[in-house]
């Protein structure tokens, strides 16, 4: 792998001692752990030398004038803080280990193409935290680590500041797996923000194309457009702060120019919504006078509970007066008459007292008439009682005659039984008859076993039988087919495309599956019309097109694609789906043109089909309809016209013409594809195959004498297992039989085995019957003393009974006596009531005239209490605006009188125009509308001031500062064109409307009699745009807050003579040595530099280029970091001896010195 072969490294501490050495501009890098190219020095001692050049020569260079040697012998340059001191990597890129040592001016990175300069650029970036797209190469930081390892390490040691005691140590590790990477600082883990950080506290500007040009990124630098360069400018030379205030002056300007078209916008909604007021103003004035007649008619409204409570309040006081006087009327007129009525009052009260005395001796009697009923009840169920005991009497005398009965039967079995007891059965020995069974199933387990071996054995001829019938069923219908069409075009499919056969053979079983019909492939579907077109519509076919299947739906096509595929697990298969007819197929060219260009017509014409495969063969594979056919060859004058015609394809009897054409490459851009035609084998009237036809006679016979072998032995076997059906019929009944026998016996011994519990039980039940016969005479004397007492119960239930009916007689008597008294008073009553008849009707009248006027009182309560409960509601529910309303009515008003005012308002109401309810709505949110807009357009006003203001402090802070900025830059870019005879100026493009549009204009001349023009990829050339971009990165180096810039072969599209007068101007800017000094003035920044810019010597510099011309100028202060590598370096690479081949170089003499 390429890796660098430089001497080890010095120490860094620098004394007058090594003074000389410090400033030699040889290499300085180191490879070390690499097993092809090992990368030490010799000794691995610090090595000391003479000054060298890259190119060989001495650094004493010949020719060089005293002033050139004085100059650089000057002090060495240390290296400004965040400039880079050492980067090591290893597995990086091209690199298994490598450790390079850059100076602090101007460092020349040569090698060949391929060697790794540009790793090490890449190495920079990724190593100070950037990522991979500022490289302009692989995206992944994975990518960047070394073929064949797993990890990759950057380490990276940047000068150090006056904060610091110790130069920081930033170490990067990327891990391929997982692409990522990792990183610490001075040993410290940290984050990539923390390195980024660090970086850009040392005013590192990755990002920054005028500090950091990669190879892959020099296109995109030269596309920079004005704009981006002036950022990028200010991101290099000027202060944090001038970025700052650029960034506020374009938010500013944006924001300013945003809050104007605001302006402008409410301005005109403004406008417009102020003249729509004023055409609705007259008609809102109408709307709102309408509107509070509606509302006072609503007020009106809401009011008649107060008047109406008014009127049945005064109704009730009147109710209560007339009550009042009617009551008083009924009392005096009482007390007039009082004499008139005492006797009557008299009469009327014994009346009422007899009247009480009969209502209390009614209730006399129905109490002695319900005791009576009692008794009566009581008497009667002891009558009950007594015929019930005489029933069980009786029953208890029967049952003493059943238990005699039971008493002789258990006596009786019970003698049985002991006699069955002394005479046992006879006992059986049940070992034999075991044995005799078990006899009898072996017998009959190899019976059942020859008879299932000879059903298996005719079950597998069966099976022979049937195969053998199949298979000539089969040779019939292939025989069949030989002789038919049909069967010919079955063989071809079956030996073109085997598992299509198969397919072919089950959709014709299951059509019925589907929803529309399915087609098989054209071999079988199709023919050709003309025997003598078979040749050409053959050759427009391909396999696929023969045995491709066609449906007619999307479901059909996944139905049969599953069951093909998933089930029957056929894989060459072609399924298409054809929707449409035939009539989406037209030919290319009319009729009149077929004819014309020698065409007999389109392979459509000349072959039959279902419609469904013919369309489909339209739309994919041979297209018929676009695929003309003739049986003469084409003519060279038919081609060349075909050529610019829209057909695309024909055959004729010898060929198949293909014409490809590409539209986009112009009227001429065709291609023709020629292929001979071959004979037909598919659609071919063929003679029958003999040889297969006595092969198939020969199979039918062979399997028919088979078959009559099989049915032969079938026979056989037939009578076999009849017979051993006969004989397990025999084993059968003597099983039988001998079971019956043994179950005789068993239940003759359990019946036997069972005779002592049967006595036992026997037994207890004749002492149950004798103890039960022992207690009925108990029992009938029990019932004989019940029967006594309830009958001297019933003896007393009838004297009671007496008694109650003797009292209820006398109430009786009494009742009838006092109700004749009753009929007396009443008699007395009405004759004196007769007698004082008018002085009774006038108390009548009065009492009713006083119920009247109590009834009037209490509905008109009712009503006012209803119209005050209305009167409560209406005050609960009423806003402030209807109670003072109400308080406004008049005092007397009368609910007619309302009425009449609510009449008039609402015949006011009908005399005005309806109009448009929302028209008031919307005028009041669109004058809401209005007073928000003048308000938001006050404040917006005060927000243009204020921006202008802002603007303007800060165009005075920053303009004057950019311009002095620009002016230095444009002085040194005009001064690096004027070394070459060429000429250059920068300034600002400044709009006035747009901060975001300030530019950068690069004007030069590279020839005398030309005017200045702007650098733009347009007018210069490549070279000329490359040397104007180097100047302008050189005009910076005086000005630049960076320590360090990277510049990868800029150089390469320079003529020999830019690249040397280029080369010359870096030098000497990069090393200090420019003879022209810009003054700077005193408020430009502290210590009289421009916000923080270095000092003359201006910062480190990475020049990376493949190629050097000889006889380039050189400094001391320069460092080249020269990269040998290649396939061909020595296994031993300490055996090369650097300083023996500049010595060599050193005595060639010097052809010519530049610069």
């Amino acid at each position: 792998m390429p890796s660098a072969v430089t001497p080890l490294r010095r120490s860094r501490e620098y004394s007058s001692e090594d003074e000389g050495d410090e400033n030699t501009p040889g290499t300085s890098a180191h490879s070390f752990g690499s097993k092809k190219r090992a990368r030490f020095s010799t000794n691995g001692a610090s090595i000391s030398q003479k000054a060298l050049l890259a190119n060989g020569f001495s650094s004493q260079l010949h020719g060089a004038s005293q002033a050139e040697v004085s100059r650089s012998r000057k002090a060495p340059m240390d290296h400004q803080p965040g400039s880079i001191v050492r980067v090591k990597l290893t597995n990086f890129v091209t690199y298994t280990a490598v450790e390079f040592f850059p100076g602090p001016s101007l460092n020349m990175v040569i090698g060949p193409n391929g060697t790794g300069k540009s790793t090490l650029v890449c190495a920079i970036c990724l190593g100070l935290g950037w990522g991979a797209q500022h490289l302009g190469r692989a995206k992944d930081v994975s990518e960047y680590v070394k073929h064949g390892s797993q990890e990759a390490w950057i380490e990276i040691e940047l000068a150090r500041d006056i904060k610091r005691s110790s130069n920081p140590v930033i170490l990067c590790n990327i891990k391929r797996e997982g692409n990522k990477s990792e990183f610490s600082i001075d040993g410290r883990h940290c984050s990539k923000k923390a390195v980024m950080e660090l970086a850009r506290s040392y005013s590192i500007q990755i990002d920054n194309l005028c500090q950091f040009l990669p190879q892959d990124k020099v296109v995109e630098f030269a596309a920079m457009t004005p704009i981006e360069l002036l950022c990028s400018t200010q991101r290099a030379v000027a202060p944090r702060e001038m970025i700052d205030l650029h960034d506020q002056l374009k938010e500013a300007r944006h924001d300013q120019r945003k809050i104007q078209i605001q302006n402008a916008s409410d301005l005109e909604t403004l406008a417009n919504l102020e003249g729509r007021q004023r055409m609705q103003e007259a008609d809102v004035e109408r709307m709102r006078e309408r509107e509070q007649i509606i509302k006072r008619t609503l007020m009106l409204e809401s009011a008649r509970p107060f008047p109406e409570y008014r009127q049945v309040r005064t109704a009730v006081q009147e109710a209560k007066a007339r009550k009042k006087e009617s009551a008083k009327e009924l009392k005096d007129l009482e007390e007039s008459v009082e004499p008139i009525l005492q006797a009557v009052n008299a009469k009327q009260r014994y009346h009422n007292q007899i009247k009480f005395v009969v209502e209390e001796r009614k209730r006399v009697v129905d109490k002695a008439d319900r005791k009576a009923d009692s008794l009566a009840a009581r008497l009667n169920a002891l009558e009950d009682q007594i015929k019930d005991i005489e029933k069980e009497k009786d029953a208890e005398k029967k049952g003493s005659k059943t238990n005699k009965g039971e008493l002789s039967r258990h006596e009786q079995i019970i003698d049985r039984l002991k006699r069955q007891i002394q005479e046992p059965p006879p006992e059986m020995d049940v070992s034999i008859v075991t044995e005799r069974l078990r006899a009898n199933k072996r017998a009959d387990q190899e019976n059942n076993a020859k008879a299932e071996e000879i059903q298996k054995t005719m079950g597998d001829l069966a099976r022979q039988g049937r195969d053998k019938n199949i298979r000539i069923d089969n040779a019939k219908r292939e025989l069949s087919n030989l002789e038919s069409q049909v069967g010919q075009q079955n063989n071809k499919l079956e030996k073109t495309a085997r598992e299509s056969a198969i397919a072919w053979k089950w959709i014709q079983a299951h059509q019925d599956e589907f929803n529309k019909p399915v087609y098989g492939p054209p071999i079988v579907e199709c023919s050709v019309k003309d025997p003598r077109y078979v040749d050409l519509i053959e050759g427009t076919f391909s396999n696929t097109d023969f045995t491709c299947f066609t449906v007619q739906s999307r479901e059909d096509f996944n139905k049969l694609h599953f069951q093909l595929y998933n089930r029957m697990r056929l894989s060459q298969i072609n399924i298409r789906t054809m929707t449409g007819g035939l009539s989406n197929f037209r030919p290319p060219i009319s009729d009149e043109e077929t004819q014309r260009y020698g065409f007999d017509g389109w392979a459509l014409d000349f072959i039959n089909g279902p419609e469904p495969v013919l369309a489909m063969l339209c739309a994919e594979g041979p297209r018929l309809h676009q695929t003309a056919v003739s049986l003469r060859d084409t003519t060279s004058q038919q081609y060349d016209m075909l050529q610019d015609s829209p057909v695309a394809s024909w055959i004729t009897s010898k060929s198949h013409y293909k014409i490809s054409r590409r539209r986009e490459y112009g009227p001429g851009a065709t291609s023709t594809q020629v292929r001979d035609v071959r004979p037909a084998r598919i659609w071919t009237d063929q003679p029958v195959d003999l040889t297969a036809k006595r092969e198939l006679q020969e199979n039918i016979e062979g399997w028919t004498e088979e078959i009559d072998a099989i049915q032969g032995q079938i026979e056989n076997s037939n009578n076999e297992v009849k017979l051993l059906r006969s004989k397990r019929d025999e084993l059968v009944q003597e099983r039988e039989s001998v079971a019956k026998e043994k179950e005789i016996a068993q239940k003759a011994m359990r019946a036997f085995q069972a005779l002592p519990t049967r006595l036992v039980q026997e037994e207890k039940k004749l002492a149950d019957v004798q103890k039960l016969m022992q207690g009925v005479k108990e029992r009938y004397q029990a019932l004989q003393d019940n029967q006594d007492t309830t009958t001297l119960q019933k003896g007393e239930a009838s004297l009671e009974f007496a008694k109650a009916v003797e009292v209820l007689t006398r109430t009786h008597n009494d009742l009838h006596e006092a109700e004749l008294m009753l009929i007396e008073a009443t008699s007395d009553v009405e004759v004196l009531t007769e007698r004082n008849g008018a002085v009774k009707q006038q108390l009548d009248a009065k009492r009713y005239e006083l119920e009247v006027h109590i009834k009037q009182l209490e509905v008109a309560t009712a009503k006012a209490r209803k119209v005050y409960e209305r009167v409560k509601e209406a005050f609960a529910t009423g806003d402030e605006e209807h109670q003072a309303f109400w308080r406004t009515l008049p005092e007397g008003q009368t609910i007619e009188q309302l009425e009449t005012e609510i009449q008039s308002e609402k015949a006011r109401l009908e005399l005005m125009h309806e109009g448009n309810d929302g028209v008031i709505r919307e005028f009041e949110q669109r004058q809401m509308k209005i007073d928000r807009l003048r308000e938001k357009l006050e404040g917006i006003q005060q927000s243009i001031q204020e921006i202008d203001e802002k603007i303007k402090e800060i165009q005075e802070n920053w303009e004057p500062r950019l311009d002095k900025l620009i002016k230095r830059i444009s002085e040194s870019f005009g001064y690096n064109m004027k070394q070459i005879n060429c000429a250059g100026e920068v300034e600002v493009y400044k709009d006035e409307q747009d901060f975001g549009l300030w530019a950068i204009q690069i004007r030069v001349k590279f020839r005398e009699n030309e005017p200045l023009t702007l650098l733009d990829s347009h007018r210069q050339s490549g070279g000329e745009r490359a040397v104007s971009t180097i100047f302008y990165l050189m005009s910076l180096q005086s000005l630049t807050r960076s320590p360090f810039r990277v510049v990868d072969e800029i150089n390469q599209g320079m003529d020999p003579r830019n690249e040397r007068l280029v080369h010359a101007r870096m030098v000497s800017i990069a090393t200090g040595n420019d003879d022209q000094q810009f003054q700077l003035d005193e408020d430009d920044g502290p210590d009289g530099k421009l916000d923080g810019a270095n000092d003359r010597s201006g910062s480190q510099y990475f020049l990376i280029t493949p190629k050097l011309l000889h006889g380039l100028k050189y400094e001391r202060g320069m460092r080249v970091l020269c990269i040998a590598s290649g396939e061909y370096m020595p296994e031993d690479q300490m055996s090369i001896d650097f300083k023996a081949c500049v010595a060599i170089r050193e005595k060639t003499p010097l052809i010519s010195t530049i610069g």
